[in-house]
């Protein structure tokens, strides 16, 4: 709104409201509120349009310039006019002071100076009271313009999660770990955090195609979120494997080299043959000035997760244009990543390099004349992408030495990644898209080249376990426990994982069945989720193999997953309608749902994950004390510093074998292992609580075995304590006391 001229000043010298002005200022609210519920393209030209700086000051001052105030239209004529120059005033009678000057219509003038020139208008005279009263309904209305922004929005759940995580850290009661690990040690704050970033989540995808920064800031929120809280508030090294991989590491850096050929205890000499992921961490340790891997080894599982996301974008934007499948996509692939294969780990390092091998070769490798009708729009899926143009010979040629170092690299690190890798390239030449004979061979030279030199001792050995194995898929597809895990946690972790996998499955068969088309352009990734299942009539990996094919599966079937809660948009028939309305509610309840699952099968081992300082200082106190060459037992290797300087010692983890010898050995604890302790050879037991745990959670003792067989060797005569804390006890093998 405009004013046409200032009004009188009164005797207190603040001008009084007129009603015209008081209406404008009453009316400026459902105005700015009209302005804040109109798009930004509207509120952009408002803003061009309006008069700022001297123009305003100007339009603000009178009428416009030569016009007479009768001129102006009845609609801006709301406030007393500014008289024309040399024309007689007339004074009304005030008490005790002079009448203000009127124009010759009648209308009050403005005042006077006391040289009787007119007062100041504008900043001179200061801001008259109507401009406040109008500021601040207009401040309000940019306000609630700005809250209602859909960056406001997406901002809001984002805040709120963080305020609540960070909230709930402290309160984490990591040091008493019970049976159902970190589940029943996440404050409700925790959980509320989880649910608001989901919530969110699902949000950002309304906008998705338009703003793609939104889904991906709340991916890596999620990330941090599940997983750094360990790096975070854990003062040890989580997990046991990471714990020994640390003990690789440090050997490594204090060696100077690794020797293929020598054999250790335990298997450890397989380490030495494949050793590229070790020696790169060596030279992180040296780079970052830090005493040993354990220093950043907690921040694994994010840094692996962040370094996953954009190579899982490119695959996925290879075979879908729609945004919101394809973040879809990569929320559920952290959600279904469970298995703990994220780990500081030539696992979790090869995955990572396996995964970019793939982005290379599906977004670059298509061969000429292949494509057919998947660059038709008019035969594609809705959210489908065309196919990438073709390469020539000499590029894909080219392309090959480029990814040579790469296939390299996993070869050196992982024994089983490149046996993933040649199956999955197998795959693919099933099609005539990625029919790439060349870059198959290369990879299974390489492999073959690395399992005959520096991997030959393990190559010779597990070629030898293949008579026993091969075929065997039920024995090859049961996971490494030696049987049922016991106790009400264990069996929530076990049942979460079943439904896990199922759920998965389930939404990825539903995709692959109704959406045909989709599954025409996006083959490669039906393919690459089911090229890793003949590995069960091979190998059973050590009781591995089932979680490394679900592992290698996941990024295809997370993407059909996706498909199956994210209607194609544009589709306006009957049915696309029902499931656009029913996904709106089923991709957030699923989400959620997944959420759910994706807790206890992560956190609900947790007592066998962290050790408290006290643990770790009391094993590596045991190793220490025993002589080189002594043999160490331990009911498991699952427990930190299990391998500590594992070059010097024997190890024997007496319960890792089946079930029922391990009832043999438990009733009489003590003779079992003396009988398995070779003649004049130090011989020490150390069992610790994160032992306890691991032995029931995977199965290996009943429920109260730990227990009971710490108690029987305890009594022994065969066996004397050395030292005992709450964190527990190493004893010492008395071969000369009793029979």
């Amino acid at each position: 709104m405009q004013r046409q001229g200032p009004a009188p000043v009164t005797g207190s010298g603040v001008p009084p409201q007129s009603p015209a002005t008081d209406r404008e200022a009453e009316n400026r609210e459902p105005e700015e509120a009209g302005t804040a519920d109109s798009g930004p393209e509207e509120r952009e030209a408002e803003r061009r349009e309006a008069p700022t700086g001297e123009a305003a000051a100007g339009e603000s001052a009178g009428p416009e310039a030569g016009k007479p105030a009768s001129a102006i239209p009845e609609t801006r004529r709301s406030a007393p006019a500014i008289p024309e120059a040399g024309k007689p005033e007339t004074a009304i009678p005030e008490a005790g002071k002079p009448a203000p000057a009127t124009t010759q219509a009648g209308k009050p003038a403005p005042a006077t100076t006391q040289a009787g020139a007119p007062a100041p208008v504008g900043p001179e005279a200061g801001a008259p009271a109507s401009v406040g009263s109008a500021s601040r309904p207009a401040r309000r209305g940019r306000l609630v313009a700005a809250l209602r922004s859909p960056d406001a929005l997406n901002l809001v759940p984002l805040l709120v999660a963080a305020a609540l995580w960070l909230w709930a850290l402290p309160g984490i009661d990591f040091r008493d770990i019970e049976e159902f690990g970190l589940l029943d040690r996440f404050p409700l704050t925790f959980y509320a955090a989880l649910t608001v970033l989901t919530c969110g989540f699902v949000l950002t995808l309304r906008r998705a195609g338009t703003v793609p920064l939104w889904p991906a800031t709340y991916c890596a929120a999620m990330l941090v979120a599940l997983k750094a809280p360990p790096a975070i508030l854990y003062d040890t090294v989580r997990y046991a494997w990471a714990s020994k991989h640390d003990a690789i590491i440090s050997r490594l850096l204090h060696e100077g080299t690794v020797h293929p050929g020598r054999e250790l205890s335990g298997g450890m000499g397989a380490y030495d043959q494949w050793p590229g992921f070790f020696s790169l961490d060596a030279a992180l340790v040296r780079a970052f000035g830090v005493d040993a891997a354990a220093s950043f080894i907690n921040w694994a599982p994010v840094a692996l997760g962040l370094l996953t996301v954009p190579v899982l974008i490119l695959v996925y934007r290879t075979f879908s244009d729609d945004w919101r499948l394809v973040w879809t996509g990569v929320w559920i692939f952290q959600l279904a990543n469970w298995v703990g294969q994220d780990y500081l780990s030539p696992q979790g390092f090869s995955y990572l390099l396996y995964l970019t091998v793939f982005a290379v070769v599906v977004r670059h490798f298509v061969l000429p004349g292949s494509a057919g009708t998947l660059r038709d729009r008019g035969t594609l899926d809705p959210a489908a992408a065309a196919v990438p143009p073709p390469t020539t010979t000499r590029q894909r040629a080219i392309a090959v030495l480029i990814l040579l170092p790469v296939v390299a690299t996993i070869n050196a690190s992982h024994q089983l990644t490149p046996v993933m890798l040649c199956a999955t390239l197998f795959a693919l030449c099933l099609t005539r898209r990625y029919r790439n004979i060349g870059l198959l061979v290369t990879s299974g030279a390489v492999m073959l080249v690395w399992n005959l030199t520096m991997g030959r001792e393990l190559f010779l050995d597990t070629l030898g376990t293949l008579r026993e194995k091969a075929g065997d898929l039920l024995g090859n597809s049961r996971p490494g426990f030696a049987g049922d895990p016991t106790g009400p946690g264990p069996e929530l972790v076990g049942s979460a994982n079943v439904l896990m996998v199922l759920a998965l499955g389930g939404l990825a068969v539903a995709a692959v069945l109704l959406r045909r088309k989709l599954v025409r352009s996006a083959l490669p990734l039906v393919l690459a989720a089911a090229a890793p299942l003949p590995m069960f009539a091979v190998n059973d990996y050590g009781g591995e193999m089932i979680f490394r094919v679900y592992l290698f599966g996941l990024p295809g079937s997370a993407f059909f997953a996706a498909a199956a809660l994210v209607p194609a948009a544009g589709a306006v028939s009957r049915g696309a309608v029902i499931a656009r309305r029913a996904t709106a509610v089923a991709l957030p309840v699923t989400l959620v749902a997944m959420l759910a699952g994706f807790l206890p099968s992560y956190y609900g081992k947790e007592g066998m994950h962290y050790a408290p300082p006290g643990e770790t200082a009391l094993t590596r106190r045991a190793f220490d004390r025993a002589p080189e060459g002594a043999l160490i037992l331990a009911a498991t290797g699952a427990f930190p510093d299990a391998y500590y300087r594992y070059d010097h010692y024997e190890r024997w983890f007496f319960t890792e074998q089946e079930v029922d010898e391990n009832l043999r050995m438990l009733k009489d604890p003590a003779g079992y292992l003396a009988g398995g302790i070779p003649a004049d050879r130090p011989a020490y037991v150390i069992l610790t609580r994160t032992q306890g745990e691991a032995v029931i959670g995977e199965g290996y003792l009943p429920e109260g075995g730990f227990d009971s067989l710490r108690g029987a060797l305890k009594r022994s005569p065969l066996f004397q304590v050395v030292e005992e804390n709450t964190y527990g006890v190493v004893l010492r093998y008395r071969p000369t006391t009793g029979g």
